[in-house]
């Protein structure tokens, strides 16, 4: 490579666990990309990619289902939410959610207004006895945003995974109370495979509406998806999709990914992969003196204390990870499906150094 392009390496793969969305896409996505790069297609998801992904779908979570690809995360739970909230409407959400606390008020701007309500739970989970009252309050108050949607994140941001029975607790709250259900997926396998079960039983068998489903932070590419099971919805996400730009002209580019994804199980295959990472990580850190690891875990984040002297020594080391947040000391550590048991055990050895030489 000529050195003028070296700026453009990256950091190395062995040393990444600052988030999956910082390793490459899978080789059975790219290349499903340059096959939809050959010929000529009709654009706008009229073509034969586009169809093909939404099959697919339909067959992986057992249920028919108006399906959107999109190119973010945030646009999709956006679009998601804003296709079942009036502006006058709030989200019940956990405080420490992707919707309420990363991204810089965009279901806000989707919803056009919409108000975001925050509730608390141990592990990232919504309490079901504080929904329970949320669901309620300021119902029929002109003065009071009013309770339409709940949202929950599987697997959460603290990388706990909802149980089938806790997603049906929820639900049910919700929608005896006439609330409908919205899940953020961005690391929807990665649940779906610690629970061992199918993507029907995590989303429309257990009450769930609407689903922001990931693909990017599990092997894709550029492409994430709205999926909803409740198909009168199908219209008005139909404009809101092409309202918010995120109707592409070359939408199959988008569409080959997420059905090459779900194709010989790769998606399960790359969370699989990943979630088994994490468990080694933490395996490891829990045999490490003086590192404490936080929170339940099950999916593909760790999260433990390392003192400051510790973070530098890694730092320097090349190890590129996440450090401060959700509070002084705590680092999160993110796994993936290109993560190698080499990488893994290279930064447990590196934190052993760093904690005996402290």
């Amino acid at each position: 490579m000529p050195e003028s392009d070296a700026t453009f390496v990256g950091h190395p793969a062995d040393r990444m666990f600052a988030s999956d969305n910082g390793v490459g896409a899978s080789t059975e996505i790219v290349e499903a990309v340059a096959h939809a790069s050959t010929g000529g297609h009709l654009a706008y998801g009229e073509d034969a990619y586009t169809s093909q992904a939404r099959r697919k779908v339909a067959e992986v979570f057992g249920h028919e289902a108006i399906v959107h690809c999109v190119s973010t995360g945030s646009a999709a739970n956006g679009l998601a939410l804003a296709t079942l909230l009036d502006p006058w409407g709030s989200v019940l959400c956990h405080r420490g959610s992707h919707i309420f606390y990363d991204e810089c008020g965009a279901p806000e701007f989707f919803t056009s207004g919409g108000k975001l309500i925050p509730l608390d739970g141990p592990d990232g989970k919504i309490d079901p006895d504080e929904l329970g009252r949320a669901v309620r309050a300021g119902v029929g108050s002109i003065h009071s945003a009013q309770p339409q949607v709940v949202s929950i994140t599987q697997a959460t941001e603290s990388g706990s995974v909802y149980t089938v029975d806790e997603i049906r607790a929820l639900t049910t709250i919700a929608h005896d109370a006439g609330l409908r259900v919205h899940m953020d997926g961005a690391r929807f396998t990665n649940a779906l495979v610690a629970l061992d079960i199918s993507a029907a039983e995590m989303t429309w068998r257990a009450g769930v509406d609407i689903l922001s489903f990931g693909v990017t932070k599990n092997g894709g590419l550029t492409t994430d998806a709205v999926v909803a099971f409740d198909t009168t919805l199908g219209t008005e996400l139909a404009y809101r999709v092409k309202r918010a730009g995120q109707l592409t002209s070359k939408m199959r580019f988008q569409s080959a990914q997420l059905a090459a994804y779900l194709t010989d199980d790769l998606w399960l295959r790359n969370a699989r992969h990943a979630n088994a990472m994490a468990e080694r990580l933490v395996d490891g850190l829990r045999a490490t003196p003086h590192v404490d690891v936080h929170g339940t875990g099950g999916a593909n984040i760790v999260f433990c204390h390392l003192p400051d002297a510790t973070v530098e020594a890694l730092t320097d080391d090349g190890f590129v990870f996440h450090h401060g947040h959700p509070e002084p000391g705590v680092a999160r550590l993110v796994t993936s499906h290109a993560t190698t048991p080499d990488a893994v055990d290279a930064l447990v050895a590196a934190i052993r150094r760093a904690e005996d030489a402290a």
